[in-house]
């Protein structure tokens, strides 16, 4: 492997004096402090790079060891921490031993499909049904409603557990009680108040839950309920209690929901998703090998390694384009079936919805994109939207035009100009765009509304759209004074030439993945390239050639990069730029190499 090399670490100077890149962004480095380096190199045998990358990002040198090699036994929460874990794990464990009829209300999304596919295997292969109940987007909205549990009760539903879901549902679930249908709920969304009726609503986002888990997604929840299941059938020694189902060989499950849920890859959850890669990998979910297979990626289908990025970019989105454009239950069946032909019918329908999820995302985009523009000269929180805009795609959009915009982004939709709009958002470093959609709710600007500090989802009558602007733009305006600096950092690690990125990086940065929300992938910039080839690939993607001024060259995607800055650079092939860029390894008919994917450029001077 070839030097790296930081170029500065005076914080108050641009990384290669770059204030403002292609993108917009000032280049700055992850300082790291040199005997902290040492230190790791030395306690773990790390090469410097690997080093220099773990001590850059803080983690503490005693609970290195456990980031570099996460695993169940160390970082597996006690499920009694939780506030009403024993009481769910009671409840649950009755329903299966006296045989209740039961079902799971699963939000539409990664999350709540993975947290529904893991409570219907549980159910499963301790020989029970578990009715499956997801809400439709265009028709009955988020999370549960009084209709909801009026449909499951006749359906002759007793217990309803909701995943990814209603946490914040007071009136759906006093409409529930009222029914004389029991409710547990497994959330991990923001609580500002009490917990609403239900026999145990297990939340390690509740005020007075003391677990320290809140940074869990739904699906990892789920993961330590049905642990919880499991030791409590153990105490009382039910029928089966020495041949229980292992919750762990469902850990890809929860890994999926917890990465496409961009929760941060650390403590618990980053053990979730290294040891649930492995699980993803011996390829016994046949729903999941069967949508790899769709989508082009057949080695993982087969057992091959996988990745952070399969779940994110190639499974994640198809398994959302369900609830997104078709049938909101797609992605919980696809995940807990059995049955390989269906596994099969589903996974194909979900890569036609996927491609037609795309479409009308382009579609959206490209009206969207100049509307946001203007928005941002204007204010400090950008609102778009159109009733014709497909509620299904607008999350999606959210995210892209927020990374346009540099600022935090909603973009709403409908199905009609007299029903209220649909809102999704994402928020950027530093702003708690969550929390001022909840005090804009309170101040009884919307129909609905909550989240996370990164996103946040609304419900809003179109005639308050302009006071909800002035609001949130207002609310935010200090939050985003202090961390506009952030907003448009690009953090770089390292500088080296093209020779520098080769097989024995990729090994090294191997060590301490994998990377993901909390733990970046690590980004390294490629100083005075040209682009010796580039060509659109797929109408949106561009594929090119970089080469140094010694003649060495690497080849790399700028994926989505077509009618942006980068995108056009790119095909002009002119100029000569500094490259920050992402190193991959590309394996193809058994044969690898290194190649780059392109984060952003800069004019070299």
């Amino acid at each position: 492997m070839s030097s790296l090399a930081v170029k500065t670490s005076d914080p108050q100077r641009a990384f290669m004096g770059v204030e403002r890149s292609l993108t917009g962004r000032r280049w700055r480095t992850r300082d790291a402090d040199l005997a902290a380096v040492e230190a790791y190199r030395r306690k773990f045998n790390l090469p410097e790079i690997a080093a220099r990358l773990m001590a850059a990002r803080g983690i503490p040198l005693d609970t290195a060891d456990t980031f570099l090699e996460p695993t169940l036994k160390a970082l597996f929460p006690n499920p009694s921490t939780f506030v009403d874990m024993d009481e769910a794990a009671r409840v649950i464990e009755d329903a299966i031993v006296s045989g209740r009829s039961c079902a799971v209300l699963a939000d539409y999304d990664v999350d709540g499909g993975s947290s529904g596919a893991q409570l219907v295997r549980y159910f499963r292969a301790r020989g029970r049904e578990l009715k499956i109940y997801v809400p439709d987007r265009m028709k009955e909205g988020y999370g549960p409603s009084a209709l909801a549990f009026e449909r499951l009760k006749a359906d002759g539903v007793e217990l309803v557990i909701t995943v990814d879901c209603g946490a914040a549902a007071e009136g759906p679930l006093n409409a529930a009680a009222e029914l004389g249908v029991d409710v547990i709920v497994l959330d991990h969304h923001l609580m500002s108040g009490p917990p609403p009726k239900a026999r145990a609503v297990v939340n390690p986002n509740r005020i007075d839950c003391p677990s320290g888990q809140g940074a869990l997604t739904a699906a990892g929840v789920v993961l330590v309920t049905l642990a919880a299941v499991n030791r409590e059938a153990r105490k009382r020694g039910s029928i089966g209690a020495n041949n229980l189902p292992d919750p762990i060989q469902m850990l890809d499950l929860a890994a999926i929901g917890t990465v496409c849920d961009v929760a941060p890859l650390t403590g618990f959850n980053r053990a979730i998703v290294a040891q649930g890669l492995k699980i993803l990998s011996n390829g016994k979910n046949i729903g999941m090998a069967a949508l790899a297979e769709a989508a082009g990626r057949p080695a993982i289908a087969k057992g091959g390694a996988a990745s952070v990025y399969d779940f994110g970019f190639v499974l994640g989105p198809r398994i959302n384009a369900g609830g997104r454009v078709g049938d909101a239950s797609l992605a919980t069946r696809l995940l807990s079936t059995e049955d390989e032909a269906e596994a099969r019918e589903l996974a194909e329908t979900l890569e036609a919805l996927n491609q037609e999820r795309r479409q009308r995302e382009a579609e959206m985009l490209a009206e969207a994109e100049t509307a946001a523009l203007a928005e941002a000269e204007q204010r400090n929180v950008v609102i778009v939207g159109s009733h014709r805009w497909h509620p299904g795609v607008i999350g999606i959009a959210a995210g892209r035009l927020k990374d346009r915009v540099l600022k935090p982004t909603i973009v709403l939709g409908g199905t009609s100009e007299h029903e209220p709009a649909k809102g999704s958002g994402r928020s950027t470093p530093g702003v708690n765009l969550g929390a001022a959609v909840a005090r804009a709710k309170s101040e009884g600007l919307l129909i609905n509304g909550g989240g996370h500090a990164a996103a946040a989802g609304l419900t809003v009558e179109w005639d308050k759209v302009e006071a909800l602007k002035d609001f949130l733009s207002d609310a935010l305006a200090g939050e985003l004074a202090a961390s506009e600096g952030e907003a448009r950092a690009l953090s770089i690690d390292a500088a080296g030439a093209i020779g520098a990125m080769d097989l024995g990086l990729l090994d090294a940065l191997a060590r301490i993945g994998p990377y993901g929300q909390g733990h970046p992938e690590p980004i390294f910039v490629l100083p005075e390239v040209r682009v010796s080839f580039a060509k659109l690939v797929k109408e949106e993607h561009v594929r090119f050639t970089l080469e140094d001024a010694r003649g060495a060259r690497i080849g790399g995607i700028a994926f989505r990069a077509m009618k942006s800055p980068l995108g056009e650079a790119l095909m002009r092939r002119e100029g000569v730029w500094h490259a920050a860029v992402r190193v991959k390894r590309n394996e193809w008919n058994g044969n690898v190499r290194t190649e780059v994917e392109i984060v952003d450029l800069a004019q070299a001077d």
